[in-house]
């Protein structure tokens, strides 16, 4: 399957493409299983906070673990988050990373200098994106401020709401898009990451919900696919009504890793019965809270 095509005919059919993290190796094989026995489309992603903070290892490894279980009828290997600056307010080396991604099979790739003026992040973009396009390959940004990876805390969840701070300005967007070249964006709408500090990584995320006007008008500026980052813990019904206006893929991490963790602390290290548990979440999300079983159908792909 080819990324850029798939979700450009996602966004034509109103279907949304599941993208779900990988933070622990083990993990993927029962993702992939999951997102096949649904017969669904879906991208088994992995960000660079993810072999930082928890134990994905490295890009490498991940691709590698991939090679051995990924399904291409079903599954399409992506890069997530490759930050500018990172949750630790760290310049990171991103355009290296986007290299080993593509050397290592990535389909598709996401830059994130989201925590940049907005003529740092154009270009930083425009950079990764010409390195994708020259690869054959899509590229994903991010413009607004999806809170949760930062270190510090986080500003209470209604207060980010009400003020829509952080939200991602429609036209800002519209520049972004144009001045960038990049495939797809990656917005704030009142959607937020699952939180990466120790302290607070085991914690329930907060019950998000998204304005969905805001996405409507955001589409209605860039025509290109929206990514929504945070999809774990938000309302269902938000969900559905920001994939018809205009989100086309959801990144799925939070309940899925801590299916995973509480298995494991339950259990021992039981490994398998973690895995078991991944698997159900997985299936859970597809079947229930995005309704994309059969999509690998439904798309013709």
């Amino acid at each position: 399957m080819n990324a850029k095509e798939v979700v450009l005919r996602a966004r034509e059919k109103g279907i949304v493409i599941p993208a779900i993290n990988v933070p622990y190796v083990p993990m993927m094989k029962a993702i992939v299983e999951a997102v096949a026995d649904e017969n669904s489309v879906a991208m088994i992603e992995v960000a660079r906070v993810e072999w930082e903070k928890f134990k994905a290892e490295s890009l490498e490894v991940i691709a590698e673990e991939y090679g051995k279980c990924g399904d291409s009828a079903h599954t399409l290997l992506h890069l997530d988050h490759i930050p500018v600056i990172d949750e630790d307010n760290e310049r990171v080396d991103y355009t290296a990373y986007i290299k080993r991604a593509i050397a290592a099979g990535y389909q598709s790739v996401m830059v994130d200098g989201s925590r940049l003026p907005l003529d740092e992040n154009i270009n930083a973009a425009a950079e990764v994106a010409a390195l994708a396009h020259d690869a054959g390959i899509p590229c994903e940004a991010e413009l607004g401020a999806v809170m949760g990876h930062e270190s510090g805390p986080m500003p209470p969840y209604e207060e980010i709401f009400a003020s829509k701070k952080g939200f991602t300005s429609i036209s800002e967007a519209e520049r972004f898009v144009k001045e960038s070249g990049v495939d797809w964006l990656s917005i704030a709408a009142g959607n937020i990451h699952g939180a990466v500090a120790l302290a607070t990584r085991h914690e329930k995320k907060p019950e998000a919900r998204l304005d969905i006007g805001h996405i409507e008008a955001l589409y209605e500026a860039t025509k290109v696919p929206l990514v929504l980052h945070g999809g774990s813990g938000i309302k269902i019904e938000f969900i559905r009504d920001a994939i018809v206006a205009g989100i086309t893929k959801i990144n799925i991490g939070t309940e899925v890793r801590q299916a995973y963790e509480g298995a494991l602390a339950g259990r021992e290290g039981d490994i398998e019965f973690a895995r078991q548990r991944v698997y159900e979440m997985v299936r859970k999300t597809i079947s229930e809270s995005l309704l994309v079983t059969n999509s690998k159908e439904l798309l013709n792909v």
